[in-house]
């Protein structure tokens, strides 16, 4: 068992124990019962789409692909959330983020392994596993809306990000971070996350598959919601240091999970010890 099948496990371990483990309810949007609120506006397929005091979609709630990975697959789990890298004409894959490496990356990509996947050491994806920057490295996460502000949790190693929606800049006062800084901004009924200022040091998936990047990292995200139980996202991710030209990511599209809240699944840097040894051990041959 190769250590990248382990890595693959663990994480599967630690969604997989989402479903098990949380209470089951019937969703509640934040603000639905509340005086004052716009009328939600009706879409195709899904219900209505809950609106917040100020007309904007309310983007509030757990989501995931539709079951955890390890689970059987209805159309959800980690094929569900992939569902959209599936896509390109006539079976021909989309592009991928390291397949728009230059010359001088993809040298560098080749002089790393799975022992070098910052995630065994507790650091967090640039971007996300599942080409979902929400999950990080896991297949959940849940998003709090307020009228000035935009909370995005995930699971793995107590990540968050905090997008103000006021119309201020992004911050110059503060070092790069591993998730960047971020600002966004409603396009009509569209949420956009613009996201820069990040560390060098992370890598934009993670379970081994090495895809390093610079701190010249620049991410757009288009966050709709399509009716009550349906998140749609697209992305663009540009790195002019490293890569040819803007990556497209495949959209994504998340769905409502029975359940209001995530788990805190920690992450000390013990637990993952023995996988890179392991890693380190399969790389030297000994």
């Amino acid at each position: 068992m190769t250590p990248r099948l382990i890595a693959t496990i663990v994480s599967a371990g630690f969604a997989f124990a989402i479903a098990w483990l949380a209470p089951p309810f019937i969703p509640v949007v934040a603000g639905q019962d509340g005086a004052g609120l716009a009328p939600p506006k009706p879409q195709d397929g899904g219900g209505l789409v809950p609106r917040m005091a100020d007309g904007h979609p309310d983007l509030s709630g757990v989501w995931w692909g539709g079951s955890d990975i390890g689970a059987a697959r209805g159309g959800g789990g980690r094929g569900g959330a992939r569902g959209g890298a599936r896509g390109g004409a006539r079976g021909t894959p989309p592009p991928t983020f390291t397949s728009l490496y230059r010359p001088e990356a993809a040298a560098k990509a080749k002089t790393l392994s799975d022992k070098d996947d910052p995630t065994l050491r507790c650091i967090p994806t640039a971007f996300g596993t599942l080409n979902v920057s929400l999950y990080d490295v896991g297949a959940v996460g849940q998003i709090i809306s307020t009228p000035t502000m935009m909370v995005m949790l995930t699971e793995t190693y107590h990540g968050f990000r905090l997008v103000p929606t006021d119309g201020r800049p992004h911050r110059d006062d503060v070092p790069p971070a591993y998730r960047g800084d971020s600002v966004g901004h409603w396009d009509g009924d569209t949420f956009v996350v613009d996201t820069r200022n990040f560390t060098d040091n992370t890598w934009i998936s993670a379970e081994g598959r090495v895809s390093h990047h610079s701190d010249a990292l620049h991410i757009v995200e288009r966050y709709r919601r399509v009716d009550a139980n349906t998140l749609e996202i697209d992305a663009v991710v540009e790195d002019p240091e490293v890569l040819t030209g803007p990556w497209t990511v495949p959209k994504q599209t998340l769905v409502l999970a029975p359940f209001d809240r995530i788990m805190s699944l920690n992450c000390s840097g013990i637990e993952t010890q023995a996988l890179m040894d392991a890693a380190a051990k399969q790389n030297t041959g000994k």
